[in-house]
């Protein structure tokens, strides 16, 4: 038999306490902050100097190396700490989205990405976002594996397309970035399919 706390809440009353005290302004919260701001200073780094300057196309990898980083960091002191909120789960991948699709919009507008590649991704992670929205009332959807597999295939893909790289590394960025897009549309879809569930399920 379970015991009661002195002051008559149950254990399960008492976990939902102790989640509901977990601050918003937390560690985990703030690396996720940060990516997010560090989204602009890419920008300006990676069209510095033309877009094309060896010098500052090595400053916006390091950039964008820096905030990639921190997603990583993030969700792990998240659980470990026990700092996990609605707000991180939201902020996130909105943080992640914004960071890889700005630049992914950099690499094209640049000439060095095909449009329609941003353009299905950046429609895939749109309508993720969207969808996220549609349900957050009857629950917020985490990160999948596959959505962590995606997010880390992009990242690499777009580290590679960064770097000033010779014509002769063209293949392996080819195949970085369409094992990336496979990825994108694959849990775009698995994603669709838990929303749909989840609200026709608590709708």
């Amino acid at each position: 038999m379970s015991a009661t706390p002195a002051d008559g809440t149950t254990p399960s009353e008492a976990v939902g306490a102790a989640v509901a005290r977990v601050p918003l302004v937390n560690i985990a919260n703030i690396l996720t902050v940060t990516r997010l701001a560090l989204v602009p200073v890419f920008l300006l780094t990676l069209f510095a100097g033309g877009g094309h300057s060896t010098g500052w196309r090595m400053v916006a990898f390091v950039v964008f190396a820096i905030a990639s980083i921190t997603d990583h960091i993030d969700g792990q002191l998240a659980r470990k700490l026990g700092l996990v909120t609605d707000f991180g789960k939201v902020i996130d991948p909105i943080a992640d989205k914004a960071l890889t699709g700005a630049a992914l919009v950099g690499l094209s507008a640049l000439g060095e990405l095909p449009w329609w590649v941003t353009l299905t991704i950046a429609t895939r992670e749109v309508a993720v976002t969207l969808l996220r929205f549609w349900v957050i009332r009857y629950g917020v959807i985490a990160a999948s594996y596959g959505g962590k597999v995606k997010t880390f295939a992009q990242i690499i893909a777009i580290g590679l397309y960064l770097l000033p790289l010779p014509a002769a590394f063209d293949p392996v960025l080819w195949g970085a970035m369409g094992i990336a897009l496979v990825l994108t549309v694959v849990t775009g879809v698995d994603y669709v399919v838990r929303a749909v569930r989840l609200r026709a399920a608590r709708g």
